[in-house]
């Protein structure tokens, strides 16, 4: 067999899966960074990194994502491991972290913020490393995908309480000064999820099976104040085409303030409002 090289071996995996994407798998086998993939084209892979690399660009082709086939994700400057229990993290939901420590309030000492149906922990794990006297509560259904959040907030040094629970559900009466969501919004029956690398995403982080994709983004607007204090604010990414039916979710149940940001490729992606309703219930630290 002929020596493969770093350059043959791209212009190879180029003609079954995205140039990009080879080029991914490839530093992930080697561990080099794209610099050195360019620097040294001519590099011979041996035989174990190239059987590697054949396999991980066959998988590739089929369609298994490559956050997946190597493990992980950068998500807000960090690197956050996935697996098939969880939501894969992507680039606009970078735009709800920064939409949320924009609420944050200057003049609390201990302010607590809660993420429901947290997956991989990256929206949780980003907001408690960016604001160190933030007490951060992140809860999921899923043990599965709480095992990850937790490794992840390990490997990232960061203090996050994680709860198993439905939504509000084991919260009990616990309130707190920010709510944020990145919940299943897609329709069930959608054609999409059986797509490209959805296939291959939990389901249940993907679609409530509810047929306009929003019964979960119900439940949480709905609940939230019971949890929210007074100036409290409640954060929701969803779909590009959701964005005036959920900000009229927010208005009905008595938010005020409610606005909806548009993500990096100008869509609506995020719904936010501020609970105006006096109470006299304190957060409560978890």
């Amino acid at each position: 067999m002929s020596a493969i090289t770093v350059r043959t071996a791209l212009a190879d995996a180029a003609a079954k899966t995205d140039r990009v994407d080879a080029g991914f798998l490839l530093m992930y086998v080697l561990n080099v960074n794209r610099a050195a993939l360019i620097a040294y084209p001519e590099r011979v892979l041996t035989e174990p990194e190239v059987a590697r690399y054949a396999a991980l660009v066959s998988a590739r082709a089929y369609g298994k994502p490559v956050a997946q086939l190597i493990g992980g994700r950068e998500f807000y400057g960090r690197f956050f491991r996935v697996n098939e229990h969880v939501l894969i993290p992507r680039p606009e939901t970078e735009l709800l972290v920064e939409q949320a420590l924009a609420r944050v309030s200057a003049d609390l000492l201990t302010p607590c913020a809660l993420d429901l149906g947290t997956g991989s922990g990256a929206i949780a794990i980003s907001l408690a490393l960016e604001k160190s006297n933030l007490n951060v509560i992140a809860a999921d259904i899923s043990e599965e995908a709480l095992l990850i959040a937790r490794a992840n907030a390990a490997s990232l040094n960061a203090t996050v309480t994680f709860i198993e629970s439905n939504w509000f559900a084991a919260l009990g009466a616990a309130r707190f000064h920010l709510i944020v969501a990145n919940p299943p919004y897609i329709a069930g029956g959608d054609a999409h999820l059986g797509l490209g690398d959805l296939r291959f995403e939990p389901t249940i982080a993907l679609t409530d099976n509810s047929t306009d994709g929003l019964d979960s983004i119900r439940h949480i607007v709905t609940h939230a104040p019971d949890h929210l204090d007074t100036n409290g604010w409640l954060l929701i990414e969803h779909g590009f085409d959701q964005g005036a039916a959920v900000a009229a979710l927010f208005r009905t149940r008595g938010f005020v303030d409610v606005e909806t940001i548009r993500d990096y490729a100008g869509h609506p992606r995020i719904a936010c409002g501020r609970w105006p309703l006096a109470d006299t219930l304190k957060s409560t630290q978890l």
